[in-house]
């Protein structure tokens, strides 16, 4: 690795009519890659290694700024995203939790199965419960791919023990005859690995997810979060406007704002002493409009409606649409509908083939999440009774009542629409 010294980049002599010699840095200064040669907010030390020995666990490379970085930069962006916007992250995690809090349970030809014991706890050396597997899975999976990994099997083969795999340790190429193949560190894991992946193309080794689609909205959003930060931390001081009697050079007026700012920075919320003819004009700006909230407001919008989540449920204005809920039911119904059940189904699907034997599936109860009040759902029953359709014993079972002292076994219940159909 060359030193800080030797890796600034020269003209080519031979593409440059006269030959041109770099100017020399000045004597005693190091080099700085961006901005003044004494320019360093970012790492000055680049790579350090402060332990010996063998790691503990898989090391994750991420970018970092060097020495000469301005402060106001990001980093890159390796693979997927390192830091989410604090939208993106409560509207994944809503679609997790939700998702991971919905009972498992498998159909054998449309009548329910016995349930295998992972679906309980796919791996207790890894989980706590079946609920912690699966928001992990849904939301490596709304990022754009999930891998699953199985560590133990039954007699027949199928899948006993189970745990998600970090994406980034997984390594995915397209091989000669068009297959993907896999690698962990230098293992081929075979058939013991799952790879869901989001959105997916034949000549694509990776899946692709709703942030990599919105990766400029991302930016855009968490620079006017940044911007608002900077606001707050100047103390709300509106921006100004500096006028001089008299006309300044460039270098004059330079010096004239530099004053002007260190003045402020130095002395918030102390009044500003101005003489020889200068005047300040500020700029006659809401909060709001210097915090550019509706701007931040539509990038944030359009991150939820990425991840299949009406704004609303995230604190977000709608953004201007015609649609309107006629109550809180509604809009659990079409948040399950079109953000939730396109993400539920792949994903169980792919889970049942390969740990099920064929015509043996997984399904979520989403009942407790969409079902309508007790006053609906009693309407329901009252008809679906009246027409001979259901008894009172049934009734009471579907909506987990007590029988004879005795707790309702824990079946998957129906909705009245579902009922009716």
């Amino acid at each position: 690795m060359r030193g800080r010294e030797d890796r600034s980049l020269r003209p080519s002599r031979a593409t440059v009519t006269p030959p041109v010699t770099p100017n020399e840095n000045p004597p005693g200064v190091p080099p700085a890659s961006v901005g003044v040669p004494d320019y360093v907010p970012g790492d000055p030390n680049g790579l350090v290694i402060t332990e010996e020995g063998t790691p503990r666990g898989p090391t994750r490379f991420t970018a970092s700024p060097w020495s000469g970085w301005p402060a106001e930069w990001c980093p890159p962006i390796l693979g997927q995203f390192e830091d989410l916007v604090d939208t993106a992250w409560m509207c994944l995690d809503l679609n997790a939790s939700v998702i991971s809090t919905m009972p498992p349970y498998t159909l054998t030809g449309g009548e329910l199965a016995r349930s295998p014991g992972w679906l309980a706890n796919p791996d207790p050396d890894f989980y706590t419960s079946w609920e912690e597997f699966a928001k992990q899975l849904w939301w490596d999976y709304q990022m754009g791919e999930a891998f699953v990994i199985c560590t133990a099997r039954y007699a027949d083969g199928y899948p006993a023990r189970f745990h998600v795999v970090e994406p980034w340790l997984v390594n995915v190429e397209i091989g000669s005859d068009g297959r993907r193949e896999y690698r962990i560190g230098t293992i081929d894991p075979g058939p013991d690995l799952l790879h869901i992946r989001y959105k997916s193309r034949s000549a694509q080794a990776r899946g692709v997810g709703p942030l990599d689609a919105g990766r400029a909205r991302m930016v855009a959003a968490g620079l006017l979060q940044r911007y608002a930060s900077r606001v707050v931390e100047s103390g709300g001081v509106p921006y100004y406007v500096i006028t001089h009697p008299h006309e300044l050079t460039a270098a004059q007026a330079a010096e004239l704002q530099a004053q002007w700012y260190a003045s402020r920075s130095n002395s918030l919320g102390m009044p500003a002493v101005m003489s020889g003819g200068i005047t300040i004009e500020p700029l006659q700006i809401s909060p709001e409009d210097m915090a550019l909230l509706d701007l931040s407001r539509h990038a944030e919008s359009r991150i939820a409606l990425l991840l299949g989540v009406p704004p609303f449920l995230v604190g977000l204005p709608s953004g201007g649409d015609s649609m309107t809920y006629s109550n809180t039911t509604s809009l659990f119904d079409y948040h399950w509908r079109a953000g939730l059940k396109p993400k539920v189904d792949p994903v169980v699907a792919a889970l049942s083939q390969w740990a099920l034997p064929r015509g043996t599936d997984v399904e979520l109860n989403r009942d407790e999440y969409v079902r309508p009040g007790p006053y609906e759902r009693a309407q329901t029953w009252q008809i679906l009774t009246g027409i001979g359709v259901l008894d009172s014993d049934e009734v009471r079972r579907l909506e987990r009542f007590v029988i004879s002292g005795q707790q309702a076994a824990p079946t998957p219940a129906i909705t009245p629409a579902e009922a009716l159909t």
